[in-house]
C-alpha cells in the first residue's frame, strides 16, 4: 500500500493565488504568473539570502500592483499566483529546465538541488496547478456563458540583467499571433518618450513559455503578454501611472481588434 503524497503547504502557507474582482464584466482576463514572493514554511529560504529574495529572480516586481490598478479601472478579473517562481515557475512547462531553478541570473538555489520526484510533484500539485486550474475554469465558464475573453498576461523585467542595461520601458510579447500586440505596440509608441520593446526583452515560446501558449494560442483567444520594466512601477506613482495607461491602451486595442473583425464579410 502507497502511502500518502508528500505535501509542502501547511494551513497556515498563503494561498497559491488570489482572484481580484471574480465578477468582472470586462472581457479581458489579467493574469500574473510570478506576482509574489513567498515561500512555504517548509522550504524556509531555499538556501537564498533574504536579500535575494527581494530581488527580480524572485517574482516580477510591482507587476502585482500595476494589474490590479487596471483590473479596478476595467472591472475586469484578475488570477495572480502568490508564491516565488523560485519554488516553481508557473510560466514555465512542468518538468523543464527553468521550472524548478537550480541557479537564476549568478544566484546558486541550493534548496533546488537535489529534490525527489515527491519533492517536485508537491510544487506542481499544490502551487502549479492551481493556479492554471483557476484561469482554465474562469476561461472555460465565459465560453459556456457566450462572453468574450482576452487574455492579458502580465509581467516585468529588470533594468539591468546579466550585466547588461536594458533600454525600454515595455515591452509587448507574442508568438504565432501578433493581433493584439501590434496594436498595443503601436498605442504605446505614440505615448511621449517611451521605447517599446517589440517581443524584447523576451519573446513567448513554446519552450520557455507556458500561460500564453496553453490558456491563450490552443483555445484561439486574442491575447498579449505585456512587461514593465521594474524601476518604473516599484512605487506606488509609477504603479499608479502604468495601471492608468495600459487601462486606457488595453481595451482601446480589444475594441479595435473585435470591430475589425465583425466588419469582416
Amino acid at each position: 500500500m502507497t502511502g500518502s503524497p508528500y505535501r509542502l503547504l501547511a494551513a497556515d502557507d498563503p494561498a497559491p493565488i488570489t482572484v481580484h474582482n471574480e465578477n468582472g464584466l470586462s472581457p479581458l482576463l489579467i493574469v500574473v504568473d510570478h506576482a509574489g514572493n513567498a515561500l512555504p514554511r517548509a522550504l524556509g529560504r531555499l538556501g537564498v539570502p533574504e536579500s535575494e529574495l527581494a530581488r527580480h529572480i524572485a517574482w516580477d516586481i510591482g507587476v502585482a500592483a500595476v494589474s490590479r490598478f487596471v483590473a479596478d479601472a476595467l472591472d475586469a478579473t484578475l488570477v495572480q499566483q502568490n508564491y516565488s517562481r523560485l519554488v516553481i515557475d508557473c510560466n514555465r512547462a512542468p518538468g523543464s529546465e527553468t521550472s524548478i531553478p537550480e541557479i537564476s541570473e549568478f544566484t546558486q538555489i541550493p534548496g533546488n538541488v537535489g529534490l525527489s520526484e515527491g519533492q517536485k510533484d508537491a510544487r506542481l500539485r499544490e502551487i502549479f496547478q492551481p493556479y492554471h486550474d483557476r484561469i482554465k475554469a474562469e476561461l472555460d465558464r465565459r465560453w459556456r456563458e457566450g462572453r468574450p475573453a482576452a487574455l492579458i498576461a502580465m509581467h516585468s523585467f529588470t533594468p539591468v540583467y546579466m550585466g547588461a542595461a536594458r533600454p525600454w520601458h515595455a515591452g509587448v510579447l507574442y508568438n504565432r499571433d501578433a493581433r493584439f500586440a501590434d496594436l498595443l505596440i503601436a498605442s504605446l509608441k505614440r505615448e511621449d518618450g517611451l521605447v517599446v520593446g517589440d517581443n524584447e526583452p523576451y519573446s513567448v515560446t513554446d519552450e520557455t513559455d507556458y500561460t500564453i501558449p496553453v490558456h491563450g494560442e490552443r483555445r484561439g483567444l486574442l491575447h498579449v503578454e505585456v512587461e514593465i520594466r521594474q524601476d518604473l512601477i516599484a512605487g506606488d506613482s509609477g504603479q499608479r501611472a502604468w495601471g492608468s495607461l495600459l487601462a486606457r491602451l488595453l481595451p482601446q486595442a480589444y475594441r479595435e481588434l473585435t470591430t475589425a473583425s465583425s466588419l469582416r464579410p
